[in-house]
């Protein structure tokens, strides 16, 4: 049992194991943000632009069932305005996912450019230059 308990000490003290978990308390915050976006900044004017129509209430109801006892259950109804707000929600948390990528894969592109662009060694001076040289260095000598 305490070697159970020393691997899993070695595991949540691990960086990955607490680099994914900032990840994931992190990810559902950004979930979090973007719902409100949707719902609150993009979905109502979307609505007001198509006759004021509000996508969470948007909904199909199926036809009531009425039981041999006579009880009379509740219609079942397809949600379709809430897919709808759940499917923008996805592709602006992709979108912004994608950017992410794409920023972090430059900044890795630039970082490695700047590593390779490393000053060059100057270039050893040729025959003449060197002749050229020595004849100055005899002549500030005289």
């Amino acid at each position: 049992m305490s070697n159970f308990i020393n691997e899993f000490k070695e595991f949540a003290v691990k960086g990955n194991a607490i680099d994914m978990a900032v990840g994931v308390i992190i990810g559902g915050a950004f979930g979090e943000i973007v719902n409100s976006i949707v719902n609150d900044i993009i979905m109502p004017p979307i609505g007001w632009l198509i006759g004021g129509v509000n996508f969470s209430d948007l909904k199909v109801e199926l036809p009531k069932v009425v039981l041999d006892s006579g009880i009379e259950l509740a219609p079942a109804t397809i949600n379709y305005g809430s897919f709808v707000q759940t499917i923008i929600n996805f592709i602006i948390i992709a979108l912004c996912v994608f950017l992410m990528v794409k920023g972090m894969a430059n900044l890795k592109k630039s970082k490695k450019a700047e590593e390779d662009a490393a000053p060059a060694a100057p270039a050893e001076p040729s025959n003449e230059e060197k002749l050229l040289t020595e004849i100055r260095d005899l002549l500030a000598k005289k």
